[in-house]
């Protein structure tokens, strides 16, 4: 499964191949309620086609018809919708405002190159920071190593941050882990299940998930996780989970679980700990028992405490917010 926007990027590559211009919207800013947060993108055809989403659907309709009419013209700008938007002003449903910076990419070494990097980026090979300046053709590429907003603005130019698109990494398959990659993709997540057992892995073919045939802390020892990858071990078979916290702990994925009772769960930290030599901050990192507490019985309802936990910590909430 690829995420939302590595959709994008790979679409506006493939129609830049095919010799078409393609026109590229960023999500810069809303305000009040919004579906769609800074940074979102979608990519169109001047006939209509698109990939992407800028508001979960309140105002793409209106979009791609100003673009077939060629409203915007070649010149990186930036359009409002809502309160005080494009004239006349949409009111979206839910009450916000939309700002969005739109680019329009020409086929050629330039515009292939700029969609390659952002690839990569969302890939996990690098963070960049694309600079666009307004009023012109203008944008450029860097490597970003500094941390912030995924979005600045300032007077005459937009600055954008694009990093690893979010991964999840499922370790071992079960009823639990089925439930968890569907949730996962319906957020958008890239999809990974890991698992050497042929006999499981035959049965289960979910749209959106790649599956790899393999031992799940071999994949992560050669680089399957990176700073926005979440790690879930969910078959209780401490063949599979012990090994695949051993190696996780060791990369910097942003949430690493697994699933067990209380009492499993101390005895597999202990256990790792005693196996690894991992330290304190080692063993905090990882969620055992995984998932928020909602007093969940069921694999669909352990699946949703689990996505729910890891959409937590991504988004940098702590528990006592709850």
């Amino acid at each position: 499964m690829n995420s939302l926007d590595l959709q994008v990027v790979q679409q506006a590559q493939q129609w830049l191949e095919q010799g078409r211009s393609v026109c590229l919207s960023t999500v810069l800013s809303t305000y009040g309620s919004a579906p769609r947060g800074p940074g979102a993108m979608l990519v169109a055809l001047a006939d209509g086609r698109f990939c992407g989403s800028l508001s979960g659907g309140c105002v793409e309709d209106d979009f791609l018809e100003r673009l077939g009419r060629n409203e915007f013209g070649p010149e990186n700008q930036v359009v409002r919708y809502g309160e005080g938007g494009l004239a006349p002003s949409l009111k979206l449903p839910c009450g916000g405002v939309l700002d969005v910076l739109v680019e329009q990419f020409v086929p050629g070494c330039e515009a292939l190159e700029h969609f390659s990097l952002m690839l990569q980026a969302l890939q996990g090979q690098q963070r960049i920071i694309r600079a666009v300046s307004l009023d012109t053709l203008n944008r450029t590429l860097d490597i970003c190593s500094a941390q912030g907003s995924t979005v600045e603005v300032s007077e005459r130019q937009i600055a954008i941050r694009i990093g690893a698109a979010r991964r999840l990494l499922i370790a071992g398959l079960s009823p639990v882990a089925e439930f968890c990659a569907s949730f996962a993709v319906s957020l958008g997540y890239e999809v990974i299940v890991c698992d050497p057992r042929t006999e499981l892995l035959a049965g289960f073919d979910l749209e959106g998930v790649k599956v790899i045939e393999q031992l799940p802390a071999t994949f992560i020892a050669n680089g399957g996780c990176h700073a926005s990858t979440a790690v879930v071990a969910l078959t209780h078979d401490p063949r599979l989970d012990d090994l695949t916290l051993l190696e996780a702990v060791r990369t910097p994925a942003f949430y690493i679980g697994a699933m067990g009772s209380q009492r499993t769960s101390e005895k597999r930290l202990e256990r790792v700990r005693r196996i690894g030599g991992l330290d304190d901050e080692a063993i905090e990192r990882i969620s055992a028992p995984v998932g928020l507490r909602l007093g969940s019985k069921t694999p669909a309802e352990i699946a949703l405490a689990v996505m729910a936990d890891i959409v937590r910590v991504g988004n940098g909430v702590g528990r006592g917010a709850l």
